[in-house]
């Protein structure tokens, strides 16, 4: 980094620690769209993670999401907390920005001093989330806001990486998302450490709470003492893994366990939404007492390593590196049988692994 670059990070950290908005609102840009220096920002970020609670709020498309997250923010506010929120919409087709329609809908609370909104393009990433997200709530856990909830797009069974970069994960569902087999089926019982049916004005809200209850506990293997979990597969335990990461070398010590509550709201109103706050009150105490919030942060710290490799093996593969050429010239061997796809690759990666070991290693912060 040459030296007028260097002052104009300083600066620009300067203006970040001093509170500034702009500030705020510029490093995340050069995070979000990878400008020049977006690691040097984030390694001097990093050593002050740890203070936000991160919240995901997911569910399929008509949930209520946004409306709730106003509703939700607005009780944080009452509070005196600072709250952020990371709403990641939709690419526009015609601009590949975001489609801002989530960013509308909290329009009210967009005024409030203590409340900071960011819209990202998910950019055709897959998992509900924009690859950058987990970055831009680091940033904002370093700005000091003590709450960062971050709304996914509407899922699918696939779209599940919210639980794997929040603390506490938020499934949201309505009575005419389908009846509780449906609900299993998407794939959020191993995701979630909330259920809310919110709209529950409507009909069938109490049918949709009690038998999301009743599965989660027989999927779970906690409705009855001496009955096996569904199929003999106690799903506390994949939940456990899919939100610590790979197991550790030592099992981790005993612990109460969350019993995973089931509630209703109706965001417009207001209703249930102080209960829902509660029991995001209480599950953040669990991952305190538990110590499973550390575990969780070591977790998405590991995740972000890897991240991190594969992005710089890419970009120098493809972007910087020699990756098309190699392939274009090794098209013609391919069709003929004359090497595998496997030589190519390995040729490839090869290269690119090369180019990274000659890059100069990135000080520690301090």
């Amino acid at each position: 980094m040459d030296a007028g670059a260097h002052a104009d990070r300083a600066a620009l950290l300067r203006a970040f620690d001093a509170g500034a908005r702009p500030a705020l609102a510029r490093v995340i840009s050069i995070v979000e769209n990878e400008r020049a220096g977006f690691r040097d920002l984030l390694t001097a970020l990093h050593p002050r993670l740890g203070r936000a609670h991160r919240i995901g709020i997911t569910g399929p498309p008509g949930a209520g999401k946004s409306t709730l997250t106003a509703a939700l923010v607005r009780l944080y506010r009452e509070r005196d907390e600072r709250v952020a929120v990371v709403a990641v919409d939709p690419t526009s087709p015609f601009t590949g920005g975001a489609l801002l329609g989530d960013r509308i809908r909290m329009g009210e609370i967009a005024l409030d001093p203590g409340v900071f909104i960011r819209s990202m393009a998910t950019r055709g990433s897959l998992g509900g989330l924009a690859l950058s997200t987990r970055e831009v709530s680091d940033v904002l856990d370093a700005f000091g806001f003590d709450r960062v909830i971050v709304e996914t797009v509407g899922v699918g069974q696939s779209e599940l990486d919210i639980a794997a970069a929040a603390d506490t994960t938020v499934v949201i569902v309505v009575p005419e998302s389908g009846d509780s087999v449906q609900a299993m089926k998407a794939g959020l019982m191993e995701a979630s450490d909330l259920f809310v049916v919110n709209k529950s004005d409507r009909p069938g809200a109490e049918r949709m709470a009690r038998e999301l209850s009743q599965m989660l506990h027989l999927r779970l293997g906690r409705a009855l003492r001496n009955v096996p979990a569904h199929h003999g597969v106690d799903h506390s335990r994949m939940a456990d893994r899919l939100k610590q990461g790979p197991p550790a070398a030592t099992p981790p010590e005993e612990r109460p366990a969350w019993e995973i509550p089931v509630l209703q709201t109706v965001a417009e109103t207001g209703q249930g939404v102080p209960g829902m706050l509660d029991a995001l009150d209480r599950h953040r105490a669990w991952l305190e007492a538990s110590g499973e919030r550390g575990r969780r942060r070591r977790s998405r710290m590991a995740d972000r390593v890897r991240e991190e490799v594969d992005r710089r093996l890419r970009r120098r593969a493809w972007v910087e590196g020699r990756g098309d050429a190699v392939l274009q010239s090794a098209l013609d061997d391919l069709e003929h049988g004359r090497v595998t796809p496997y030589d190519v690759a390995a040729r490839i990666a090869g290269d690119a692994a090369e180019a990274l070991s000659q890059e100069p290693e990135i000080p520690p912060s301090g």
